[in-house]
């Protein structure tokens, strides 16, 4: 069911809104903006807000997981991995027609016919430079991609929440940021700056957009794996979160910032200080597990410490029956959610691809000794076939072709006639 009511008050809230702001519009009345109360966020029309929907994973910032790869797993591996097997032309080709086809209004439509009222974006810092990325060098779309999702949250009453998943130098030292397994940008002032460069213009872009909800500026900072390092990297998060709140409100007064903890957005001991800004709310994550409110006791306490609202940005890939008994643990205890992630190739999302007919060639590729010019000339499969097959995979990912996971989506307490 769409919540065309909420957008509809956005738009009386901020009558001279018209899609995205330039950068000499005033900005817009607090009103038109989700806001923060206590542990709660209030809509626009004055009602709570909570957050219920799923994430656009892949799209933006592809994983090797939801390609059915296993060692060729963040999106630097899988673009070399593609060059290797079909070209750099064929390889930049396909990536056009991914981003083109992945994520459309077609699916934002769909996530709202659930009655989901909130999606999540992650992306790549690189769409917002000219460093090679996804088949472009230069003239990165990173806003173009934005802009429409924004005017496709708008026209279906969903609110956008935008997610620095691969933030400069990596924040998270595991494949999920691609990075170089370790991360650099704690200890990085150039990484630093240019984050913080990067979140100033969205904000300057976006200030007065009321379809966004916030800006989250890094998921799942500060992975487990660095051992002495690991006080010293998680002490950096805050003075680092800092920088970037301080970018934003250069320019956007207006938006709330999500802050996740370290160790994948579940360890917030690091936190010492919450009102440095008036609209602060922080993000947990959580994948399996007992699904208790013991198991988040952690998260809720140091939510109310904070007197701020809590947030569950990525929970999923579960059985049916976990995540509709976490899902009601969410709920009583007022922690809104968006489910990770909404498609990919199997299932165990709210919409599957099917696996084209020729697509173990990829997969087997992929996951070849490719650590030479020889292994890669001795393991590639025939090129005719597997360009075949990664026009199939962009033609099975279109919504239409694509097969709703009816139990996954009502476990998840949405809607699917």
């Amino acid at each position: 069911m769409k919540q065309l009511s909420i957008i509809a008050s956005l738009f009386i809230a901020g009558a001279a809104l018209t899609g995205c702001a330039s950068k000499e519009a005033a900005q817009a009345p607090e009103q038109a903006f989700v806001t923060v109360s206590g542990h709660d966020l209030i809509a626009p029309d004055g009602s709570k807000l909570f957050i219920k929907g799923t994430n656009l994973g892949n799209w933006l910032n592809p994983e090797g997981y939801m390609f059915g790869f296993s060692k060729t797993n963040s999106a630097r591996m899988i673009n070399e991995m593609l060059c290797q097997m079909v070209g750099e032309d064929a390889a930049a080709d396909f990536w056009k027609d991914f981003k083109d086809n992945y994520i459309t209004r077609d699916d934002i439509e769909f996530i709202a016919s659930t009655g989901a009222n909130t999606v999540r974006l992650p992306f790549h810092y690189k769409l917002f430079t000219d460093e090679d990325y996804m088949g472009l060098t230069a003239a990165q779309d990173g806003f173009a991609r934005v802009d429409s999702v924004v005017e496709w949250c708008r026209d279906n009453g969903l609110f956008l929440i935008l997610d620095m998943h691969d933030a400069p130098g990596g924040q998270t030292g595991d494949n999920i940021d691609d990075s170089y397994a370790y991360p650099w940008l704690f200890e990085s002032e150039r990484a630093q700056n240019l984050y913080c460069d990067i979140w100033g213009r969205i904000a300057q872009k976006y200030k007065d957009e009321p379809v966004i909800l916030g800006y989250e500026l890094i998921n799942e900072p500060v992975a487990p794996y660095f051992g002495d390092k690991l006080p010293e990297l998680k002490a950096a998060l805050e003075p680092v979160h800092k920088k970037a709140v301080d970018a934003i409100r250069e320019h956007d007064n207006n938006h709330i910032i999500l802050l996740g903890g370290a160790v994948w957005n579940s360890d917030f001991s690091c936190f010492n200080d919450w009102n440095y800004d008036d609209k602060l709310m922080y993000t947990c994550h959580r994948y399996g597990g007992d699904p208790t409110a013991e198991a988040i006791d952690s998260f809720i306490a140091f939510r109310d410490s904070t007197g701020l609202p809590m947030y569950m940005g990525e929970i999923g890939h579960n059985t049916d029956e976990w995540q509709s008994k976490f899902c009601d643990v969410l709920i009583d205890n007022n922690i809104g959610y968006t489910f990770w992630p909404y498609k990919k190739l199997d299932g165990s999302c709210m919409m599957g691809i099917e696996r084209p007919e020729a697509w173990q060639a990829v997969v087997d590729f992929a996951e070849s000794d490719r650590s030479s010019y020889t292994r890669i000339r001795e393991n590639r499969p025939d090129t005719a076939l597997t360009r075949h097959a990664l026009r199939e995979f962009i033609k099975n990912s279109r919504t239409a072709n694509c097969v709703p996971q009816k139990s996954y989506i009502q476990s998840i307490k949405l809607n699917i006639d």
